[in-house]
């Protein structure tokens, strides 16, 4: 009995390394899905940094809507980043594991960047609520500093509202054999790994996380009712058209973001099925940010164009640096 105890306790203190079970033992099925996701995450790098280039340079798009879309497509950058290089080396290698510290940024910076997406969208749908139903007084509303502080806050309350929740998940013992069933770190399938009752963890962790997305899609939504009301009562067709058609691409990907996300971390610990938990992770970290920068482009005519003036402009690095450095226009 005594033994059991120290074996306990040796390997909570030495914190031992996670390993991620591996769904296929064939290395043709790894080769596959690692070509896959590297080009995901090439996709992500590609079409996001375009979109914050574009902002940046073209005057045009200087206004609060790509302020707050510029913002999205650096969090989207670092968001993949934080789990995809991770698996891309462990579909290469033999050695699928991940050092206890390494896990536990992994969780906490994944959380913390799922946050502020989760308040970055919500304060987009107030932006496109403004545009829409007070237009006489949307620059004075959404002025540089408003802006500024919507976006500093979606920063705090990622770096802060996660913070103790992973921490207390991260003092829990862990006494083996430390096997993650999925394709990263994250809360539901590390607590499982937990050799003690984590029913308070749960509940603790499920709370905030009612904070980070309910609290933020509740103000998504009554952004859009408000919408809605006011598009409905537009007389003319075409006005109608261009308020459903700038709100449209917006939607798409609160929808995306949000249910997928609320799937994951809204149920009850005992209702998580490993496969299904894989699809889901995988959806709202890795498929939502690389379609992101596809979906606001793609029928975006603004952003058309201003491809268009960028393929013309001599020099779009010189005139780029320059914009990064002087920031004369809006920010």
């Amino acid at each position: 009995m005594n033994s059991i105890k120290e074996f306990k306790l040796i390997n909570h203190t030495l914190r031992p390394d996670f390993i991620f079970i591996s769904f296929s033992n064939n290395s043709g099925i790894q080769i596959i899905f690692c070509i896959a996701f590297f080009t995901m995450y090439s996709l992500t790098l590609l079409g996001n940094g375009l979109i914050i280039i574009l902002t940046l340079v073209d005057s045009a798009l200087h206004t609060p809507m790509y302020f707050f879309l510029r913002n999205l497509s650096f969090l989207e950058i670092w968001y993949t980043t934080v789990t995809l290089p991770k698996m891309l080396v462990n579909f290469a290698s033999e050695a699928k594991s991940i050092s206890f510290a390494g896990c536990a940024a992994q969780v906490y910076f994944l959380i913390s960047l799922g946050t502020v997406e989760c308040y970055l969208l919500a304060f987009m749908a107030y932006d496109r609520y403004t545009a829409i139903c007070c237009p006489l007084h949307y620059p004075v509303i959404m002025n540089r500093k408003a802006c500024a502080q919507m976006a500093v806050t979606s920063w705090l309350c990622g770096i802060l509202m996660p913070l103790g929740n992973v921490v207390w998940i991260f003092t829990l013992p862990y006494c083996g054999p430390n096997k993650i069933n999925h394709f990263f770190c994250d809360v539901p399938p590390v607590l499982k790994l937990a050799c003690t009752d984590t029913t308070k963890n749960e509940i603790s962790f499920m709370t905030v996380s009612a904070l980070i997305i309910l609290f933020p899609f509740l103000l998504v939504l009554v952004s859009y009712i408000r919408i809605l009301v006011t598009v409905l009562k537009m007389p003319s067709a075409e006005g109608r058209r261009k308020a459903f058609s700038t709100c449209s691409y917006h939607l798409i990907v609160v929808t995306l973001f949000y249910g997928s996300a609320g799937a994951m971390y809204l149920r009850p610990q005992s209702s998580h099925s490993e496969n299904i938990d894989r699809l889901v992770a995988l959806f709202y970290s890795i498929v939502t940010p690389m379609l992101n920068p596809m979906i606001y482009s793609l029928r975006n005519k603004e952003f058309k164009d201003a491809l268009r003036r960028l393929r013309g402009k001599q020099g779009f690095l010189c005139e780029l640096g320059k914009h990064v450095c002087e920031r004369r226009d809006f920010v």
